[in-house]
Formats: structure tokens, sequence, C-alpha cells
């Protein structure tokens, strides 16, 4: 199976505010025109494909807007995790290709190994920002998927350009089978990098760039 990586840079505290139960003007209308919408279309395709996590992902959104993701089931950490996807991309710019992995764990898993096997910093490596898993400010625990999919990936955007850098520094000794994704980071942290400067500028508060990762 493929899996689809999307990006998009948000402020994190804003995403972390829909669970908190204190929304603005700006909060309450995303929730009334896309983000509820939004999950009701992705649970129209889920029961299409006859597919039941246990919760259904509105009411998975409920449960997180209330303050908690307690429902019991096997399959409840799907549910839970595509409801918060839908504020994630509610609440940052638009969602861009990333890329499409058959395996990315694996791949990234190794792709780290090879990072870290020459220098680069533990909180760089591909692995831990594609799979953080949801902000650690979420004052509840939410289940994971428990086939780990879809997950959620968190980088500060503070960390763009040493990402950047660090991987650079390496590309000429990197193994060849991750050169070509390497420099691929390499490029895309480093518009990241002057895409955030630049939105600085003129008052933008978006500080932390959301990996989606679907299949």
């Amino acid at each position: 199976m493929s899996h689809i990586i999307t990006m998009t840079t948000a402020n994190q505290s804003r995403v972390v505010s829909y669970l908190q139960g204190e929304l603005d003007a700006t909060q309450q209308r995303m929730l009334r025109d896309h983000i509820r919408k939004d999950a009701h279309t992705d649970q129209l395709s889920l029961e299409h494909q006859g597919i039941d996590l246990g919760i259904s992902i509105p009411e998975a959104l409920d449960h997180l807007l209330a303050g908690h993701a307690n429902a019991d089931g096997e399959y409840v950490g799907q549910a839970y995790y595509k409801a918060l996807q839908h504020i994630i991309d509610w609440s940052g710019s638009d969602p861009i290709d990333f890329g499409v992995y058959s395996k990315p764990s694996t791949f990234f898993g190794r792709m780290g190994d090879e990072l870290r096997r020459l220098g680069v910093p533990a909180d760089l490596l591909p692995l831990d920002f594609l799979f953080a898993g949801p902000p650690d400010e979420i004052p509840f625990h939410v289940p994971s998927p428990v086939d780990g999919y879809p997950a959620i990936g968190r980088l500060p955007l503070a960390k763009a350009k040493p990402l950047a850098d660090a991987y650079a520094a390496v590309l000429d000794r990197i193994d060849n089978a991750f050169t070509h994704e390497a420099q691929r980071l390499i490029d895309k942290m480093r518009v990241e990098h002057h895409e955030w400067q630049s939105a600085l500028q003129y008052g933008h508060t978006m500080d932390t760039l959301f990996f989606s990762i679907q299949g």
C-alpha cells in the first residue's frame, strides 16, 4: 500500500487551543464551515468501504473538542488521528505534497540510521519528526492508530534551516540509496525556512511544520 505524505505550516498553540474549550469567532467558523464537514465526508468514505473504527470521525472530533479521547476499541486511534488532522489542516496553510512511499517508516528509519552514523543530531532525523505524533501540549492522551497509520508528524520551523544545513554537510558521504531524498529534504526545508522568515515580517505566527501520512 502506498502512503501519501503532505505537510502544512501552522501555529501549534492554535491547533491545541481547539482541544481546550475556548474557541474564538474564527475557530468557531472554521469548525462549522470546514472541519465538521470534512470529518463527515471522511466518515462517509469509510462507510462506503465498509470500515468501522468503533467510533465515527465526527464523534471522535466531538471528543477531542470536549477535551478527551477515551473511547474504547482497537481502531479508535485511527478515528482520533483523522479528526485531529482535520483540525490541523484548517489551522494553517494549504497542505502541499511531500511524497508517496510504500513503506515510509522503513525507508526513513534506515535513512535516519545512516544520517545518525554521519553525525546528524537525533532531533533532526526524519523518522523522529515524520512520526512525532500529536503535539505534546495536548492536555490528554490521544491513542495511536494500531497499525501506525494515519500518522501525524511535527517539526518546529526553527529547525528547518538547521536540518537543511546538517543534511547538506553530509550529502557527499551519505549512502546513494538516500542521496535523492536527502537533497529533496534540504531543498524543501530551505524553502520552508525562507517562507517562515518572510511570514514573520508580516506578523504571522506559524511556528510548526505538520506532516500527515495517510494510507
